[in-house]
């Protein structure tokens, strides 16, 4: 997040009344604030939309990843088809592959290609161990015959081949390439935000380090939400949480259906013998079944190869990142892993001599090859599926307004509380289109939306699912392959 956006400190005046309260600024909050306004506003309709932000304007996960836009749908696609049907996983898959485009092209309409560095890539699955690549083989496999049409673009090269071609180590067993994407997020974010707050300058209203600290139902003498905050409280028929690890703050039956897990990242520079080519490929590295390493690399400066790992990576004491929310600080452990594993993936004759900063730097950055180390809070589902539409007040905790204190006119749907969280680490492809989906339900945009031809079911929030949905789920799916 450096620099940081010139709305990072943004607030607006805060209003006594808000048609929508939206809850975090990150990339599903910043969806769901777009489609809200776009679609009200085409519609001659003009909401007052306000969103809170505990800290920065896109200060948490969101602006702290990657921008890996990868969707390997092929490795999780029989467990999908097992537990939800084969016309269920065939679209999950196709809303995972769809956040490719689907970014690019919002990056487009808001002009700002260039300043989100959207690109299109050629993703490498690494793998360094056979045996786990002869499974991982037989997933690809099976999953081309299901899918023919989204699997045409995946590419198997075995070790020989895959070492001359992608610059690997000797000991790489081989590697499946595969068309993705790679984005700034935070700079796509803020840069959307930016021209929401220009675009719509009486309806959108953004304040930053202000928390919604809690939230009250509706009383008998006060028919509306009650959204607290330092800055005052703000009267509201709709609340949309859009906080992902931190839900089971405001809502405090969520806990144990989205857990926060931390994850690790840092910015890197690139060995000296680090081909050009490298610039239009982003990287997953994979030694053992559960547990990877992640790469990206930035298109300009000094060209950083931006890699994170899973809380996996850091074996037995990996597990300090469950339920971990402070992102303050990072696991130690894992940056000195990420700090020297590059040029074990890449071979040390590849890798070349250490990056040098380039003449003139100022000193803001550590001069050797780990620029910075940082973390961000993930939030992970329990039954490994994201969490999208209206709560209801079993699951809030807290009755909802009457449908004759809604605003009608602005908003038709009834009021009451929603959510679009849980994205399991997969955010760049999932929370994007799921805060989309969630704006058309708001709205009772459904069936204009055509919500039923590309939004997973399975995504959807039921008292049900919640009931069912139990930590120990986590388990049994580490344990599955």
């Amino acid at each position: 997040m450096s620099p940081l956006s010139p709305i990072a400190h943004h607030c607006s005046d805060l209003p006594q009344h808000a048609d929508i309260v939206v809850i975090g600024s990150g990339i599903t909050g910043t969806s769901v604030a777009r489609t809200l306004l776009d679609r009200t506003h085409a519609e001659g309709k003009h909401p007052v939309i306000l969103m809170l932000e505990a800290r920065d304007a896109c200060s948490g996960a969101t602006g702290r990843n990657g921008g890996h836009i990868t969707p390997p749908v092929f490795r999780d696609f029989a467990i999908w088809q097992q537990d939800h049907g084969h016309a269920e996983a065939h679209k999950i898959a196709k809303f995972r592959l769809a956040h490719i485009q689907e970014l690019r092209r919002a990056a487009e309409e808001e002009g700002l290609l260039e300043q989100s560095q959207w690109r299109q890539v050629e993703t490498v699955n690494a793998f360094f161990d056979r045996e786990l690549f002869a499974r991982v083989k037989a997933k690809l496999q099976a999953y081309q015959q299901a899918l023919p049409s989204e699997a045409s673009h995946h590419r198997v090269y075995e070790s020989a081949e895959a070492i001359q071609k992608y610059n690997l180590a000797p000991d790489a067993a081989g590697c499946i390439a595969f068309s993705a994407g790679a984005i700034h997020p935070y700079n796509f974010v803020t840069g959307i935000l930016s021209n929401l707050l220009n675009r719509y300058p009486n309806n959108f209203l953004l304040c930053t380090n202000n928390p919604c600290t809690s939230i009250t139902g509706p009383s008998a003498s006060d028919p509306l939400y009650t959204v607290v905050t330092p800055k005052g409280p703000v009267k509201t028929p709709h609340v949309i949480h859009a906080t992902n690890a931190w839900t089971s703050h405001l809502l405090t039956p969520m806990r144990g259906k989205i857990i926060p897990f931390r994850g690790n990242m840092t910015a890197q520079r690139p060995g000296q013998s680090i081909p050009a080519e490298m610039l239009q490929r982003s990287f997953s590295f994979f030694e053992a079944p559960v547990g990877f390493d992640y790469l990206t690399q930035l298109p300009n400066g000094e060209h950083e190869f931006m890699l994170g790992a899973s809380f996996a990576q850091a074996g037995g004491e990996g597990y300090e990142a469950v339920a971990n929310s402070d992102d303050s600080t990072y696991s130690k452990r894992i940056s000195a892993h990420l700090g020297g594993t590059l040029p074990r993936y890449f071979g040390e004759d590849n890798w070349g001599c250490e990056g040098q900063p380039p003449e003139g730097d100022t000193g803001e950055w550590s001069k050797g090859r780990v620029k910075a180390a940082w973390s961000g809070i993930l939030g992970v589902s329990v039954d490994l599926l994201p969490w999208v539409g209206r709560l209801s007040p079993s699951i809030s905790g807290r009755p909802a307004p009457s449908i004759e204190h809604g605003n009608e006119a602005m908003i038709p749907t009834a009021p009451g509380e929603w959510i679009a969280a849980g994205y399991n680490g997969g955010g760049m492809v999932q929370a994007w289109m799921s805060g989309q989906a969630l704006a058309e339900m708001v709205l009772g945009r459904e069936r204009e939306g055509n919500l039923a031809e590309w939004f997973p079911d399975v995504y959807r929030v039921s008292t049900n699912r919640w009931k069912k949905a139990k930590p120990t789920d986590l388990l049994g799916y580490v344990s599955r392959d």
